[in-house]
């Protein structure tokens, strides 16, 4: 028996116009909010995909472990390089890790 797939054909295709479809897809963005032009996270961002080449799926704990690794030496300029591949990668792992490193001012 033959197993055939068929593309995947757009919701908004039934229901709206071509004109006014092509229009709302023209505008679709990053989910976090980021304008393409805005290029000042552009090294953490190539840093991060450089991690997650080389350590895959577990990139996040990894950058994770080498931020506190980097905290604990005392060493700050590496513990905020590796948080920010964290938090690139993971936000709610690497928040946890700033919540559990960093002093609160309470």
């Amino acid at each position: 028996m033959t197993i055939h797939f068929a593309a995947a054909r757009p919701a908004l295709a039934r229901v709206l116009s071509p004109r006014f479809t092509a229009r709302v897809l023209g505008r679709a963005a990053n989910d976090n909010g980021s304008h393409p032009a805005d290029l000042s996270h552009s090294a953490e961002l190539r840093a991060a995909l450089k991690h997650f080449a080389q350590h895959g799926l577990g990139a996040a704990r990894v950058a994770q472990a080498n931020a506190e690794q980097a905290f604990f030496r005392g060493d700050r300029s590496a513990y905020r390089h590796w948080l920010g591949i964290c938090r690139t990668l993971d936000r709610r792992l690497a928040g946890a890790l700033a919540a559990r490193v960093e002093p609160t001012n309470d």
